[in-house]
């Protein structure tokens, strides 16, 4: 009821605006679980909606901008009468009248994060007469969020997603259509074994007007408090039978595909893709353990051939390739082995390329990039360029390995925006665009850069200097890794540990000091040790130190 009310005043607060304002602005900031959509006339992006969270609160956005690709800029479209601020909705765009913008579903958080509003509305943004207009029809979809949403032979369908209360949540399996002709909702009783319930799965039309369904996320509860989530990599065709008119003509089967398939993860993004294909972008699988949390997330890029039923990774042809090798938080010994390594022959088979960071609350985070294939020669020796011009912390080439990713594709170019990645307990939302050409992949262009100022992130017992400390920290980029990296090289020097400094936290002495650890860790392992377990000693040595220096 209070989400309820909530929503309410500020839909009275959007009702107060009267006219259509189109304005020149700065890009957006930074936001989750929007939606991105190319314009079916006009060389632009569209993107709605999304939420941000801080560490302490969550903000819901209904905002709606333009990306005019021919001119790299933003512009705010402000709009009488839109829908609700929401996250985790979803869209899709038909070329009916100038191109519609249809959005369903998704999801209104409560500030503190703890209370969830799912939508059930269905919404159309008229782009030639740019007016909302709210489509009431019985019969549809309850309300969910994570569901996935596709238009195709003028009709939306939908499928899955889940609905979470304070006490429980559930996951869907069920279809949906939505006659773009005559609006009207008709729930789907296809024939055969279809998937199990799940939300952020692929959904893809085809020319013939079925669906593939591929992989997903759900969990269920197996005892009291303890929940047991399972990442799907399955894949089922949903067949249109006939005029597909009539609700016993779709039947369920199931795909086994050719070829090298995604490893597991959840996060993905989906787009469709030139030459009958659809494409799968990054992602993050979450690994716990006792000491730490790890998560895998992904930069990668895998095809699906809908014709050949086949999966296969993508390949970047050109000189910046996302081969590139690329280190994090690692000491400078380890950099300079790296560079012989790469002058090593090419291993045959999948090349992981892994960045650990130790965050300020003492999390070991992992992230890899995983590369399948073999590289080849001169991918590496063009990597080996790179590193010398920029050195190992110069200008990535590639978006940084990421999940929720928003994408989209206009004349056969992949957009890529924002996105999330974890260090610890904190939360590094992104707002950098991306792009590569999908006929010619040869190199990533960056259109639009991280801004730093952008980020902040506040835990709820810290101080405002704390605070400010976690703002810079919160980017999660290089040079951090790179000022802190000096800063104990010249601590070191000056005496056998570095010293705590009056009123720091464990966690900020272990941030500003996780480079020296590090490498006493490593003289004490030697070189055969795995990284993972020098980074726990590494830990555990500067927490022992902590807490009693003398």
């Amino acid at each position: 009821e209070d989400l309820e009310a909530l929503i309410a005043e500020f839909q009275s607060l959007d009702a107060k605006k009267t006219q259509v304002i189109e304005s020149s602005c700065p890009p957006p900031s930074p936001r989750l679980n929007c939606s991105l959509c190319a314009h079916p006339e006009r060389d632009e992006l569209i993107l709605f909606g999304g939420e941000y969270f801080n560490g302490q609160k969550t903000y819901l956005y209904n905002e709606l901008y333009i990306y005019h690709i021919r001119k790299n800029s933003w512009a705010k479209l402000e709009i009488p009468n839109p829908p609700p601020r929401r996250c985790a909705h979803q869209a899709a765009v038909v070329p009916t009248a100038g191109g519609q913008l249809w959005i369903f579903g998704g999801e209104f958080a409560s500030p503190n994060g703890e209370q969830f509003y799912h939508y059930k509305d269905l919404w159309v943004l008229h782009l030639a007469t740019k007016s909302w207009e709210q489509i009431k029809a019985p019969g549809g979809p309850s309300g969910r969020s994570g569901h996935r949403m596709v238009a195709c032979k003028r009709q939306l369908i939908i499928f899955g997603g889940f609905h979470e209360s304070a006490r429980d949540y559930i996951y869907y399996n069920d279809v949906y259509t939505f006659n773009l002709d005559c609006f009207t909702w008709s729930k789907l009783a296809p024939a055969g074994i279809g998937p199990a319930p799940r939300s952020g799965c692929q959904m893809t039309p085809t020319p013939e007007g079925n669906i593939i369904i591929y992989g997903g996320y759900s969990k269920q509860r197996i005892k009291k408090d303890v929940d047991k989530g399972t990442l799907h990599t399955d894949m089922f065709l949903l067949k249109a039978e006939g005029a597909a008119k009539e609700e016993d003509r779709w039947t369920w089967s199931r795909l086994s595909p050719s070829g090298v398939k995604p490893t597991p993860r959840s996060g993905f993004s989906v787009a469709a893709a030139p030459n009958n294909r659809c494409l799968l972008f990054g992602g993050v699988h979450d690994e716990e353990e006792e000491e730490s949390i790890e998560g895998d997330f992904f930069n990668d890029i895998y095809f699906y051939d809908i014709g050949k039923n086949r999966w296969f990774p993508a390949q970047l042809k050109g000189p910046k390739s996302e081969k590139r090798k690329r280190r994090r938080g690692r000491q400078a010994e380890a950099q300079a082995a790296g560079e012989e390594e790469q002058q090593l022959p090419p291993p045959q088979g999948p090349l992981e390329i892994i960045k650990e960071v130790v965050a300020e609350d003492g999390t070991i985070m992992t992230i890899k990039q995983v590369i399948p294939g073999a590289a080849e020669d001169k991918d590496r020796s063009g990597s080996e360029e790179e590193e010398e011009e920029g050195g190992a912390l110069g200008q990535p080439v590639e978006p940084c390995p990421r999940s929720n990713a928003m994408v989209a594709v206009k004349h056969g170019v992949l957009y890529v925006y924002g996105g999330m990645f974890e260090v610890g307990d904190c939360q590094v939302t992104l707002s950098d665009l991306h792009s590569i050409d999908l006929h010619r992949m040869d190199e990533w262009k960056v259109l639009l850069e991280m801004d730093p100022k952008t980020q902040e992130w506040l835990e709820e017992s810290e101080s405002d200097e704390e605070e400010d400390d976690d703002v810079e920290g919160a980017e999660g980029g290089e040079e951090e890794e790179e000022s802190s990296e000096e800063e104990s090289e010249d601590e070191e020097g000056e005496q056998q540990h570095p010293a705590l400094q009056p009123g720091e936290a464990q966690a900020q002495y272990l941030a500003r000091t996780e480079q020296y650890w590090l490498r006493l860790a490593r003289s004490h392992m030697g070189p055969e040790a795995k990284d993972k377990k020098v980074l726990k000693v590494a830990h555990a040595m500067a927490k022992t130190f902590y807490e009693d220096p003398v």
